[in-house]
């Protein structure tokens, strides 16, 4: 029997690894001579670039960057196994969860680290550059990362602008002749899950700003400044990016990178599964096995199971699902390629008990289900 175990991460508990070596080890207590090919997965969000990294043999790289409200941080950057593909998340050098709720000012927090991330991939060589753009403190439409590549953001007087999103309404110049060469030779996808466009209700501000502090007040401020943002980059540079779905994206990072690094958007399982190359290892499976920690009718819209199983249901071949929490309207799932959906935990616990016990869990459950296999 050949298994496909492609699981995302149990968050707080396994990474996606974790999980797949558990699932080995259960299988091969009943089926010895099971070929067993790991892919740990993602969907773009948090863990992606371990996933990654894990899944190519690649390594990750710690960094001192600038954090969302200045001082250091130390992020990652992941080098996937080709040695040409770089892998970051923002959120490790400007997410939310760098600094204390108090602490929370989208006017002056920047995505400065993330520009010089990618500023230490661009100068490790890379030909790739996948970016995930979750979990943002920022809403300054990616001003510091076009800073820390050597861009320049100028006022009326020629002087650079401060950073954060509460300056952008002073901006009358985008300067992009200094900005890194090595940005014309790269190319760059974003795992991007929301469709909000840059600016307006449903936009970067209004619908992302109250979690990073803003009042309603500054949530006008914001909005404004980047719609005078996306004027000035449509004038400058020819580049439309206000209705872009996806645009709004990391406080507007995302509108930054299409402007300034001519980024592609893309549904962030849809990266992964890419550059992992499920579909060439589902191929022959008799089995696929997937996995997450929470599982519900939401899964439909992008998570990792739904994007395995949508892999698998191409050749015919089922997928197990195994979650720690299974939630209202999974139903729909195995009309999407799912076959069945399993709960590991074996008995009534507590969150702190599931959590320290995810790999006993998962072994345990993927030994009973390889019974069942066995005997098919």
């Amino acid at each position: 029997m050949k298994f496909v175990l492609a699981p995302d991460s149990f968050k707080e508990s396994m990474t996606a690894k974790e999980v797949a070596d558990a699932m080995e080890r259960g299988i091969k207590k009943i089926i010895p001579n099971a070929q067993c090919v790991k892919v740990p997965m993602a969907d773009g969000g948090e863990g992606t670039t371990q996933s990654l990294v894990d899944a190519t043999n690649g390594q990750i790289h710690k960094v001192d960057v600038m954090g969302p409200l200045g001082g250091t941080v130390k992020a990652e950057l992941g080098i996937l196994g080709d040695g040409e593909t770089a892998i970051i998340e923002m959120a490790s050098a400007s997410g939310i969860q760098l600094i204390s709720k108090e602490e929370r000012n989208p006017l002056i927090a920047t995505t400065y680290g993330t520009g010089q991330l990618i500023k230490k991939a661009l100068d490790m060589g890379v030909k790739n550059l996948l970016i995930g753009i979750g979990g943002s403190a920022t809403n300054d439409g990616g001003a510091g990362m076009f800073q820390a590549l050597g861009g320049q953001l100028l006022d009326k007087d020629g002087k650079e602008l401060p950073r954060g999103g509460g300056a952008l309404d002073k901006l009358y110049k985008i300067d992009i002749s200094n900005l890194d060469p090595k940005l014309k030779n790269i190319n760059v996808e974003v795992a991007c899950d929301v469709n909000n466009p840059l600016t307006g209700k449903t936009g970067a501000s209004h619908i992302f700003g109250p979690q990073k502090g803003a009042t309603p007040e500054i949530i006008e401020k914001l909005d404004n400044n980047l719609k005078h943002y996306g004027n000035i980059i449509k004038e400058q540079l020819g580049i439309e990016v206000d209705n872009v779905p996806g645009a709004g994206a990391a406080g507007g990072l995302g509108a930054g990178l299409m402007a300034f690094l001519s980024a592609k958007l893309i549904r962030g399982v849809e990266l992964v599964i890419k550059y992992t190359e499920l579909e060439k290892h589902v191929m022959g499976a008799d089995y696929v096995w997937t996995g997450e920690g929470s599982i519900d009718g939401q899964t439909l819209y992008g998570k990792t199971p739904f994007g395995v199983a949508s892999v698998a249901q191409k050749h015919n071949i089922p997928t197990l699902v195994l979650a720690g929490s299974i939630g209202e309207g999974v139903d729909v799932l195995y009309n999407h390629g799912i076959t069945s959906i399993i709960g590991i935990l074996q008995s009534p616990c507590t969150l702190e008990e599931a959590l320290e016990n995810g790999v006993i869990n998962i072994e345990r459950t993927s030994e009973n289900l390889a019974r069942i296999l066995a005997k098919m």
